[in-house]
């Protein structure tokens, strides 16, 4: 009998044994940079001639791996190997496949270290943000796999005499995972992995950035049993390939991770009926946000400002729920906001693979860096520049923490999605003001307030439109099955990854009556 789920501990990084084993790390990853990674098709390895790199944020010249690059045909190729293999695979019984994630887990946390250092390469994230992303995927095999136990066989429905009447739960088909960048070993492994222990088959597309990490999750699949042509892996090109996928008649589901623009693109595309298609399309999105964090006039002005600091830089602020909008009342707003640039002051930056403990690492990539200095010259006409140009390392795509204080409620930097270490400042008149502020965008995803008053906490709570809100901490850090994560409006179909209701978006109820 599986014990209860408990999610993966964090270290202390200052401690001398965590620092040691990370060191060493470290150093096993660089050795094993460049090495070359195949597709997975149809169970099988599969190099192609064209292939494309994968290289360090912080270090361009640096190689973490060269992938072979799939095209349309193998696209094709891959929905239909996995329609096949849906066939078999979708009759396992759900405890057999709840194992193989159960098995997945522990080989996960047994290279946690490993599976962290990867990510200081190939994403530039800090020590303890790489070792949260490897305990979330933990998380998400053990808890799903718990969950999958939970869901299988006969649910209980109203008795009716003469009849035997039973609800199960069957899966859906071939889905489509197509994941971010930012989070390479946990959402991906989260996505994909709720597929395949309801029972379906997937074709994951990873993100071009991140290719390397999501290579070693299959490889991690395989050694904890998964039947290879249950998860085909197709690297390559968004607009061709993960078209191709979406719109192919055989693709059951997409799940979908990312920007606004590609998924409201996956939403229209996926409600096409294609030639032979028997179904609509099911699709599993979560597209960013313009997370803010509120401050009143009560709260605990040092606890409030450590939030959003953790918050708006953590991982460079390249979190679909990091703060990029602080909301602070007047009477407030000057003190607050000279905590919160003194604190961001004392941010480390630089290549997290060279020097420990940092608190920064670099953008993804070069289109990032382009983007978020972008807009921080919009900042500059639309606000006041209280923290920025700061130094940092020659080489690599950094980005100093860079805070614009003034910042009109309408202003781009306050409606637009960064995703970048940009914090804009918002001043509001009172509680109401701030709370229209805080709702005054397209987006839903997470948000966060600093009160010490209970009637405003309560108000939050029912008039604080997001689908993860948090009172008196950080908006970022949601926990598997603690937080269950997804947001409302234009931050996606609210689909809580990691809650007790995810699995069923990958299901489908089927009443059967036998009269007696």
């Amino acid at each position: 009998m599986l014990p209860t789920f408990t999610p993966e501990p964090y270290v202390d990084f200052n401690q001398s044994q965590p620092r040691e084993l990370m060191l060493a790390a470290l150093k096993q990853v660089r050795g094993e940079l460049g090495k070359s990674y195949t597709l997975w098709l149809n169970g099988e390895p599969v190099t192609t001639r064209e292939t494309f790199s994968s290289t360090s944020p912080a270090d361009p010249d640096r190689v973490i791996g060269v992938m072979s690059k799939a095209n349309v045909d193998q696209a094709d190729q891959a929905i239909r190997a996995a329609a096949e293999a849906f066939k078999t695979w979708s009759r396992v019984d759900p405890e057999v496949r709840a194992r193989v994630l159960i098995k997945g887990a522990a080989i996960m946390r047994r290279r946690l270290y490993e599976l962290s250092a990867w990510q200081c390469f190939e994403e530039s994230k800090s020590w303890i943000e790489a070792y949260a992303d490897v305990c979330e995927a933990i998380d998400f095999l053990d808890f799903y796999g718990r969950e999958m136990v939970r869901l299988a066989g006969s649910h209980p429905v109203t008795p009716f005499p003469g009849e035997e009447n039973e609800l199960r739960y069957v899966p859906l088909g071939v889905g489509v995972v197509i994941p971010p960048w930012n989070f390479p070993l946990a959402i991906c492994a989260g996505m994909a992995t709720a597929a395949i222990v309801t029972g379906n088959t997937v074709v994951l597309k990873p993100a071009s950035a991140a290719p390397v990490v999501a290579a070693k999750f299959v490889e991690i699949m395989h050694e904890a049993g998964l039947p290879k042509n249950v998860l085909n892996f197709l690297p390559g090109p968004g607009p061709s390939i993960g078209d191709a996928l979406v719109c192919h008649p055989l693709t059951r589901f997409i799940s979908f991770t990312g920007s606004r623009e590609v998924g409201i693109g996956v939403f229209a595309k996926a409600a096409q009926v294609q030639p032979g298609q028997i179904w609509l399309k099911r699709t599993v999105l979560e597209m960013g946000g313009k997370n803010c964090i509120v401050v009143d006039e009560t709260a605990d002005l040092s606890a409030a400002a450590e939030g959003v600091v953790a918050a708006a830089f953590g991982f460079q602020g390249q979190k679909c729920s990091a703060c990029s909008r602080l909301i602070a009342h007047q009477d407030i707003y000057d003190d607050l906001l000279e905590r919160v640039v003194a604190r961001s002051r004392e941010l480390t930056i630089g290549d997290t693979t060279a020097t420990d403990n940092l608190f920064m690492g670099a953008v993804i990539d070069k289109n990032a860096h382009n983007k978020i200095t972008e807009y921080i010259s919009i900042g500059k006409s639309e606000g006041r520049v209280v923290l920025g140009g700061t130094k940092i390392p020659d080489k690599g795509y950094f980005v100093p923490p860079t805070i614009i204080a003034d910042v009109a409620p309408n202003a781009r930097l306050a409606q637009e999605e960064i995703f970048g270490p940009v914090l804009a400042v918002i001043k509001a008149k009172d509680f109401d003001d701030g709370l229209q502020i805080a709702n005054g965008t397209d987006y839903g995803l997470t948000g966060g307030l600093f009160s010490r008053d209970r009637f405003r906490l309560e108000r939050a709570r029912h008039e604080f439109h997001v689908g993860n809100l948090y009172l008196n901490r950080k908006c970022t850090g949601a926990l598997v099955d603690v937080q269950p994560f997804g947001g409302f409006n234009m931050s996606g179909t609210d689909s809580k990854a990691g809650g007790r209701d995810y699995l069923q978006l990958f299901l489908q109820g089927k009443s059967i009556t036998e009269r007696l």
